[in-house]
C-alpha cells in the first residue's frame, strides 16, 4: 500500500540529516525504523522554530496520531539525507505534516517519502484543542 502525498502542501523548511553507521541494518542499508526518525527529526526542527511546545510541561502541544512512510531506493552510510518538510490539511485541532527525502548531491530522487496526522493536545485533559495562532498562521 502506498500513501499519497497531497498536491497542494505548504514547504515550512529543509533540514539536512547526516546518515550515522548506527543507521544501518544486516542487509547494509538504512533501517525501515530509521526513517520514522529522520520524520520526527524534520517535523521537531519546524515545531521549535516556530516556538511550538513538545513537552508536556508547556500544557499543549502536539500528539501524533498515525504516521507512514513510503520507501522507495534504499539510502546507505555514508550520507545526508536532505528532508523537506510540508504541512497541508489543517483543521480545527489538526493538522498534517509530510517529508520528502533526498539523497545530498542528488536533487530530485526522492528515497522516501512520509507523513504524520498531528493533533494538538491539551495533555492534562488527554483532549483535543484548537490550534494555536503560531501554527495555524502557517496555513494562511
Amino acid at each position: 500500500m502506498r500513501f499519497t502525498l497531497p498536491e497542494h502542501k505548504t514547504l515550512t523548511h529543509e533540514t539536512v540529516i547526516p546518515i550515522r553507521w548506527g543507521d544501518m541494518d544486516a542487509m547494509g542499508h538504512v533501517n525501515n525504523t530509521v526513517y520514522f526518525r529522520y520524520l520526527e527529526i524534520a517535523r521537531l526542527e519546524w515545531l521549535y522554530r516556530i516556538g511550538g511546545p513538545a513537552h508536556p510541561s508547556h500544557g499543549s502541544g502536539p500528539v501524533i496520531v498515525n504516521a507512514f512512510c513510503n520507501f522507495v531506493r534504499q539510502l546507505e552510510f555514508p550520507g545526508e539525507v536532505l528532508a523537506r518538510h510540508y504541512i497541508a490539511n489543517p483543521g480545527r485541532t489538526s493538522f498534517e505534516t509530510y517529508v520528502v527525502m533526498e539523497r545530498v548531491g542528488e536533487p530530485g530522487v526522492v528515497y522516501a517519502e512520509g507523513g504524520a496526522k498531528t493533533v494538538w493536545t491539551d495533555y492534562a485533559a488527554k483532549k483535543a484543542v484548537p490550534l494555536p495562532a503560531s501554527v495555524r498562521a502557517f496555513f494562511g
